[in-house]
């Protein structure tokens, strides 16, 4: 039996979730189909799903088709949680991008499609919707040709050489596209034909290493970690013991998808996706034994923050506990304290997500809270090299280590690199891994403005230690022995010097955006864009503008673009890199 690991991806209300659910009552999973307005869908088990009716969590659900089993992810359409779609694309062997017939190619749309495309990942596409009052299925062929990919092909007439079609579909080297309503059911039988026709099964071998992926993590009845898991080779059973990034864990249980459930079996082989158990330590995202290979997706990070307010002060700590597990779930949040004020702060990629917190927060843990404005997540990076060190026994340096740091800059995205520069010898090896760990440690909980300095090189210049003392009768003396603790907190104290000795420039995100606005109006639009501190490109087509804008003004620029076209304004925006802020950078307290 084959499977296939089958992501549906759409911008939001492109219908993604009603073809979910169209699929498994076709395959006579469920017996009457779900609402999306009633909050009634298999997929969205979240109640602020069935409030919204929006996905927000990818849900895994499977079905038999044919002699194959379909593990189905239904993942979110919002902008504001492409996290989860990052997460998923990396365990994909095939995708289907909904699109609508009647709003036709989406910015979301566009986004998922270059990533689908960057990952290779085979895609095939169905226009949905084909049944609603202004439905234009040739226009929107002709739109994902125009602004997709030349090599869609459209299934209605079916075309000659199929043959060399799914051949080349399966490479990813070209897009049947399909026709119908998930509502009505119009076309979905010819769409789950075409995904055994034109979408390549998983690939693995049982009896290879074990190698995997996780991507997704949740908390069961009794607050214990299960993860969802991508198993490209070997087999894992219950009672096995396996490789993560930090150690090892042991298997506890496992399920498998069959037939829309999670059942409990006692292996999970390789193609397939399970969920597991008793791997307390696991976090979204890592490798499960040896490397699992295959591209990584490369969204960009969130560009907001924003502190989060108990409503209640004395449940300040249950709020931390709280905010700590969702971090688990969801790394991108980026948990962060800022000790001197006492506030908590979390990571976003749009307003939608504060909602989204603060339900779960009430939902699941019980506690109310408030969130503050929004501001921008800048970064820092070294403007020159600089350096600095502390001796052993030498005041003012109150820790039992040696410690000498030299920071150099780097190009955008090389990340942070540790060199040594003294004798490998000269003292333990846990000591120079206490350095490397805490230099990691202060570089993320910000530079000399208080922003996380992503790319830098540190390389270690003095070392030095007393070696472990004891009295006559053998009890330990600390206060004339060198600790692994001593050069974590002298570390800290010597980086934070090189970097003011290099000196650092702040530098906020930036995104490319695209702007279709009508002719006539295009003057305003530029007018409206310097306002926002935006840099078109050369001209383009009459009507098209292009260019970038800082990240804090794009949710502004949304805002006014009705207004300023006469509501016929289309924007997609996306993340292209970090720039010099202009003006004095703003301070952020450090972590």
């Amino acid at each position: 039996m084959r499977t296939l690991n089958l992501g549906v991806l759409a911008h939001v209300d492109a219908g993604k979730t009603s073809l979910t659910e169209r699929l498994l009552h076709a395959a006579g999973v469920i017996d009457e189909l779900g609402s999306v307005d009633d909050g009634t869908t298999r997929t969205d088990s979240l109640e602020l799903e069935r409030r919204r009716g929006i996905t927000i969590k990818s849900a895994v659900v499977s079905f038999a088709l044919g002699g194959d089993t379909v593990n189905l992810i239904d993942t979110p359409g919002h902008p504001d949680f492409i996290a989860e779609v990052e997460r998923v694309l990396a365990v994909l062997d095939g995708a289907v991008l909904v699109v609508s017939a009647v709003e036709g190619v989406q910015a979301q749309t566009r986004v998922l499609m270059r990533a689908l495309q960057r990952l290779r990942v085979p895609t095939v596409v169905f226009v949905n919707k084909t049944d609603r009052a202004g439905a234009r299925p040739r226009a929107v062929l002709e739109e994902l040709a125009a602004k997709l990919s030349p090599a869609v092909v459209g299934m209605a007439p079916p075309p000659r050489g199929r043959a060399t079609l799914a051949e080349r579909s399966k490479r990813a080297l070209a897009h049947p596209v399909f026709f119908g309503s998930a509502i009505t059911g119009e076309g979905v039988g010819a769409l789950m034909d075409g995904l055994r026709e034109f979408l390549p099964a998983a690939r693995g071998d049982a009896a290879g290493p074990v190698a995997g992926t996780v991507f997704k993590i949740e908390r069961g009845d009794a607050g214990e970690r299960i993860a969802y898991v991508r198993l490209r080779s070997g087999t894992l059973r219950t009672r096995d013991r396996v490789a993560l990034p930090g150690g090892e864990g042991k298997v506890t249980a496992v399920a498998v998808f069959e037939q829309g459930s999670a059942v409990g079996r006692r292996a999970l082989e390789a193609g397939r996706i399970g969920k597991l158990w008793g791997l307390g330590d696991v976090r979204i995202g890592d490798a499960l034994g040896a490397p699992a290979g295959g591209a990584a997706a490369q969204f960009a990070p969130p560009t907001l923050e924003t502190v989060v307010v108990p409503a209640r002060e004395h449940e300040r700590g249950a709020l931390h506990a709280a905010l700590t597990q969702l971090a688990e779930q969801d790394p991108l949040i980026d948990l962060r304290r800022d000790e001197l004020r006492g506030e908590l702060l979390v990571s976003l990629y749009g307003e939608v997500q504060k909602e989204v917190v603060g339900a779960t927060l009430a939902d699941e843990y019980g506690l109310e809270v408030a969130f503050e404005a929004s501001t921008t997540i800048c970064i820092e990076r070294p403007a020159g090299s600089g350096a600095a060190f502390e001796l052993i026994g030498v005041d003012p340096n109150p820790y039992l280590a040696t410690v000498g740091l030299r920071v150099d800059p780097v190009p955008a995205g090389s990340g942070v690199t540790f060199g040594i520069e003294v004798e490998r010898g000269s003292m333990p090896p846990a000591f120079f891994t206490a350095v490397e760990e805490s230099a990691r440690e202060t570089l993320a909980a910000g530079g000399n403005h208080g922003w996380r300095v992503p790319d830098c090189a540190v390389t270690m210049t003095h070392s030095g230690y007393w070696a472990r003392q004891s009295h006559s009768h053998a009890e330990f003396d600390k206060s004339m022995s060198s600790t692994a603790g001593d050069f974590r907190m002298l570390t800290a104290v010597v980086l934070a010097r090189a970097l003011r000795d290099a000196g650092t420039e702040v530098l906020e995100p930036l995104h490319r955006f695209r702007l279709e606005a009508p002719p006539d109006l295009v003057g305003q639009v530029l007018s409206a864009l310097a306002q926002l501190r935006a840099v078109p490109s050369a001209p383009g087509p009459p009507g098209l503008l292009e260019g970038t804008i800082p990240a804090a003004r794009v949710h502004e620029l949304q805002q006014r673009l009705p207004g300023l076209t006469r509501g016929e304004g289309y924007l997609e925006s996306a993340f292209e890199r970090y720039a010099p802020v202009t003006g004095p950078p703003q301070m952020r307290a450090h972590s």
